[in-house]
């Protein structure tokens, strides 16, 4: 009972910890790229650089925080994050310019990585039969915290401003984040928290069997995984930074537009349980490659409607995509390469958001808006195309051996 109960509290401070760092990845770069736009004059081709500045800093750090995990343990590294997301959450009311605009976007990406990759590890430790259960718990409220907050963000800066604004979440995020970080508790070594002591021997011998992040990387597998994530994770971080661009563009006003995010954020966050959930059923491939052609469709039709309804719904659809990839892509990774490694051949994976995502989605993207007059159905077919290979690939990934 006591070991059930600290899992329990583990999952409950794993999702408070990350509940701001959502907010600030998902929330807060699309609603203050329009704002700097045009305070700052800024162009939209060097806008679409803040996801890749704030991807890189995932692609450099998520490696390393997935070998600090194993040597510093998971509460000492959220509470670096917690700290580091504060301090980047204060900045948002000093910017002045592009390069602090991507400074700002190096820091969030950073923070979230102490907290993300530490608490989706820790879960998965202590309920190795539901993986994809806890896994999409946390990730769920990753995920839905930019619907909640982004709508209070906007509040707060259209009644008293960015710096006002910028503290409230600085101040928030520093006591949720140091809060769910005393909450953390480390399941011992190898012996399972809880279950049979079937469950027990399946677990030892799937560490047994788990596999080197040397011997990972010369899989096809982890290549397969490795540009699913670089295509849907682009297609999917894209939405962040165009879907308020994409409102404004049709007429509608900043309140409108801002709808069309929070639509996009409240599936990314609900997803990732949901799917959590129906992949330890259906298959983690499987709830993948359905969610990627529903993302992919909502994108190809999205150019063709001037609803706000409509356009919500579409929206909500690829966030329901985006989501999947993160509830399902970790305990895939974890069942296909073994658990002792998962931190480090995780982080491997995930350099492929972190390096190409950014360039081949909001990058990529804003220069096709660029250099088509704003063509927004050129935009959403190159990015409902991404959505469907991510499919094809994710369903050629082998089943997994280790479990």
């Amino acid at each position: 009972m006591e070991v059930k109960s600290n899992g329990i509290r583990t999952l409950v401070g794993a999702s408070l910890a990350i509940f701001f760092h959502g907010s600030l990845v998902f929330g807060l770069p699309g609603l203050m790229s329009p704002v700097w736009g045009e305070r700052l004059k800024i162009g939209s081709g060097a806008l679409s650089l803040v996801m890749f500045f704030l991807l890189a800093a995932l692609g450099i750090f998520m490696f390393f925080v997935g070998k600090w995990t194993a040597r510093y343990g998971a509460k000492r590294l959220i509470m670096v994050g917690t700290l580091l997301a504060a301090a980047a959450a204060a900045m948002t009311a000093i910017i002045d310019n592009v390069w602090m605009i991507y400074a700002w976007a190096f820091l969030i990406g950073a923070a979230s990585c102490f907290v993300y990759s530490p608490g989706i590890n820790v879960v998965q430790q202590w309920f190795p039969h539901i993986k994809g259960t806890v896994s999409g718990i946390v990730n769920m409220t990753f995920g839905i915290a930019a619907a909640i907050m982004v709508p209070l963000y906007r509040v707060w800066l259209d009644s008293y401003g960015v710096e006002v604004m910028a503290l409230a979440a600085a101040c928030l995020t520093l006591v949720l984040g140091l809060l769910g970080s005393q909450l953390i508790v480390l399941p011992q070594p190898v012996t399972p928290p809880q279950g049979t002591k079937a469950e027990a021997t399946s677990s030892v011998r799937a560490e047994a069997r788990a596999l080197t992040p040397a011997a990972a990387v010369r899989t096809r597998n982890f290549w397969l995984l490795w540009v699913v994530w670089a295509l849907m994770g682009a297609a999917g971080i894209t939405m962040v930074t165009q879907s308020v661009r994409f409102g404004l563009h049709l007429g509608f006003g900043f309140a409108a537009a801002s709808g069309i995010l929070a639509s996009f954020n409240l599936t990314n966050g609900l997803s990732r349980l949901v799917s959590g959930v129906v992949s330890d059923k259906l298959g983690r491939k499987q709830t993948l490659a359905l969610s990627f052609i529903l993302a992919g469709v909502a994108y190809f039709v999205l150019p063709h409607t001037s609803s706000l309804g409509i356009i919500m719904l579409l929206a909500a659809a690829v966030g329901f995509g985006y989501g999947t990839l993160f509830a399902c892509s970790a305990p895939l990774i974890a069942e296909c390469f073994g658990p002792k490694h998962f931190g480090v051949i995780f982080g491997l994976v995930f350099t492929s958001f972190g390096f190409v995502s950014g360039l081949v989605g909001p990058v990529a993207t804003g220069m096709i808006l660029d250099h088509t007059s704003t063509n927004y159905g050129a935009a959403f077919a190159f990015l409902g195309a991404l959505c469907v290979v991510s499919a094809v690939f994710v369903m050629s990934v082998a089943e997994p051996k280790i479990a």
